[in-house]
C-alpha cells in the first residue's frame, strides 16, 4: 500500500469489485434483454416504470448493508470480533425487519397509485398492467434480495471478496437459465447443425419476476449457508439477531452517503419518466421513450463499471498513504487514477455511441423499430459527453478517501441532482423539441459537473503540494537536528 507498484496495487483492489458489480447487473440485463425480444416496448417501459420505486427500496438496503459491512471491518480492524458478530446478526435483523414491514404497506395501499406517480399515467393501459404484474409478484421476495446482498457485502468486509462473488455468480447463474424457460413458450436450442424446440412455461413478464425471485432465494441461501456453516470469520450466532442501540447509529450514518446516491438515481428516474410522459405526442410515445431510457440506462451502468471498478482500487490506497501522510504518493495516485478513469470514460463513450444501434437491438425485437431508432438516438444523444466526467468521479473518490465526506456528496450530487435534474425539468419549456430537450439534460450536466469539479480539486492538489513540501522540511530539521 505505501510502496508497492501502483498499477498492479490498483487493479488487485478493483478486480474482484468489477466482478461483483458486473454480475449484480446482469439480473438486469438479462431480464430486460428477454423481455424486450418476447414481450415488446410496453413490457420494457413497464419495468422502467418499477425502476424509480424499486431504486426507492434498494436505496434502504444500502443504508442497513453498506452501513453494517463498514462497521464490521473496522470492528475486525480493531480485534474487536464480539462488535463485528453483533454488528452482522443487525444488518440481518434490520432486512428482515424492513422486508418484513415495507412491502406488504406497499402491497396494502395498492401499486396503481404509485404508478400513476411514477408518470404511468403517460403511457398505454398495457404498460401499466406489466409494472403492476411485476411488482406485485416480486415485492414480497423483497426481503431475500436484502439479505443476500447485504451479506455479500458483510463477506467483503471481513475479507472474503471471492466467496462473495461465488454467491452472485450462483444467483445470476440461476437466472439466466429460468428467464428463457419462464417467459417463452418454446425456446429454439442449436444442436449439431440441428434447431431443437424445447417447451416453457410461456409466462412472459410474469416469468421474469419469478425467475429473479428464485435466483434472489438461491443467492441469500448461498450467503446464508457461508455463515452459519462456520466457514466465515465471523460467525451469525441467533442471540446477536437484534437492533444494537450503541453500533446502530453509527452504521446508518455511515451509509447514509451511498443510500443518498441510490435515491437521486431513483429520483432521476421519476423526473425523466415524468419528462417523457409529460411531452410526448400520445400515450403510444411516451412508451416508446420510457423503453429508451430503460435501455440507455441498463447499457450506461454496464460501461461505467469500469470507471467504479477503477474508483475501488485507487480509494484505499489514497486513504492509506493520505493516513501515512505520504502526500507524495497520494498525488501519484491521484493522477493515476483520473488517467485510468478517463479511459474508461472514454470507452464508455465509444462503446455507447459508436454500437448504439447494436445494443439497442439487443433490447428490443426488430418488429419495434420505433424503440430501436430512439433508443439509439437516445444512446448517442445521453452520452456524447460521457468522456468528460472522469475529473468529477475520481475527485469524488479522492475526497471521500482522505476523509472529507461533505465534499464528496456534494461532488457526487453535483451531476446527477445539482444540474440534471433542473434541467429535465426547465430546458422543454424552452425548446420546440420538447424530446430532445429531456435527452440533452444529461450530456449538458456532465460539461457543467466537469467544469464545477476543477476548482475544488485544484486547491486540493495545492494544499498536498503545502503538505508534501512541508513533511520534507521536518525531515530536514531533524536530520539536522540528529547530526
Amino acid at each position: 500500500m505505501g510502496g508497492g507498484r501502483l498499477l498492479p496495487l490498483i487493479f488487485k483492489y478493483a478486480w474482484p469489485s468489477v466482478i461483483t458489480m458486473v454480475v449484480n447487473q446482469l439480473y438486469n440485463v438479462v431480464d430486460r434483454v428477454y423481455i424486450g425480444q418476447g414481450c415488446g416496448p410496453d413490457a420494457i417501459a413497464g419495468l422502467a416504470l418499477t425502476f424509480p420505486f424499486m431504486g426507492a427500496l434498494g436505496a434502504v438496503g444500502v443504508l442497513i448493508g453498506m452501513g453494517c459491512s463498514t462497521v464490521l471491518s473496522i470492528s475486525l480492524g480493531a480485534g474487536r470480533t464480539d462488535d463485528a458478530e453483533r454488528v452482522l446478526g443487525q444488518c440481518v435483523a434490520m432486512k428482515v425487519i424492513f422486508g418484513l414491514v415495507l412491502p406488504p404497506l406497499m402491497f396494502f395501499f395498492g401499486f396503481r397509485p404509485l404508478l400513476a406517480l411514477m408518470a404511468g399515467d403517460g403511457t398505454t393501459a398495457e404498460t401499466m398492467r406489466i409494472a403492476h404484474q411485476y411488482l406485485s409478484i416480486t415485492i414480497f421476495f423483497n426481503i431475500f434480495a436484502h439479505l443476500g446482498f447485504g451479506l455479500s457485502a458483510a463477506m467483503r468486509a471481513e475479507g472474503s471478496p471471492r466467496q462473495s462473488m461465488q454467491c452472485m455468480l450462483i444467483g445470476c447463474a440461476t437466472n439466466i437459465l429460468l428467464d428463457p424457460l419462464f417467459i417463452f413458450s418454446e425456446i429454439p436450442v442449436p444442436v449439431f447443425g440441428r434447431t431443437l424446440t424445447i417447451p416453457g412455461l410461456g409466462l412472459g413478464v410474469a416469468g421474469a419476476a419469478w425467475a429473479t425471485n428464485i435466483a434472489m432465494v438461491v443467492t441469500c441461501g448461498c450467503a446464508l449457508g457461508f455463515y452459519v456453516l462456520g466457514r466465515s470469520v465471523v460467525r451469525l450466532r441467533l442471540r446477536n439477531v437484534r437492533v444494537w442501540r450503541d453500533l446502530a447509529p453509527r452504521a446508518l450514518s455511515i451509509g447514509l452517503s451511498p443510500c443518498l446516491m441510490q435515491v437521486m438515481g431513483a429520483l432521476i428516474g421519476f423526473s425523466m419518466n415524468h419528462a417523457f410522459a409529460r411531452w410526448a405526442s400520445s400515450p403510444e410515445e411516451g412508451t416508446v421513450q420510457i423503453s429508451a431510457f430503460g435501455i440507455v440506462g441498463t447499457v450506461s451502468f454496464l460501461f461505467f463499471i469500469p470507471s467504479q471498478g477503477v474508483q475501488q482500487g485507487i480509494a484505499p490506497i489514497i486513504g492509506y498513504n493520505w493516513g501515512a501522510k505520504n502526500y507524495g504518493r497520494v498525488r501519484k495516485t491521484l493522477v493515476l487514477g483520473l488517467k485510468l478513469t478517463a479511459a474508461a470514460c472514454l470507452i464508455a463513450f465509444t462503446g455507447m455511441v459508436g454500437f448504439a444501434r447494436t445494443f439497442s437491438r439487443c433490447f428490443a425485437s426488430a418488429e419495434n423499430a420505433d424503440v430501436v431508432a430512439a433508443a439509439t438516438f437516445a444512446l448517442r444523444t445521453a452520452n456524447c459527453m460521457i468522456w468528460t466526467i472522469f475529473v468529477n468521479v475520481a475527485a469524488t473518490t479522492y475526497f471521500q478517501a482522505v476523509g472529507k465526506p461533505r465534499m464528496a456528496i456534494r461532488l457526487s450530487l453535483l451531476r446527477q441532482c445539482i444540474c440534471l435534474l433542473p434541467i429535465v425539468w426547465i430546458l422543454p419549456h424552452f425548446m420546440e423539441h420538447h424530446i430532445l430537450a429531456v435527452w440533452l439534460a444529461m450530456p449538458i450536466s456532465d460539461v457543467v459537473a466537469q467544469v464545477a469539479t476543477i476548482p475544488p480539486l485544484v486547491g486540493e492538489w495545492r494544499e498536498l503540494v503545502r503538505l508534501q513540501v512541508g513533511d520534507r522540511r521536518k525531515g530536514g530539521r531533524a536530520g539536522a537536528g540528529v547530526a
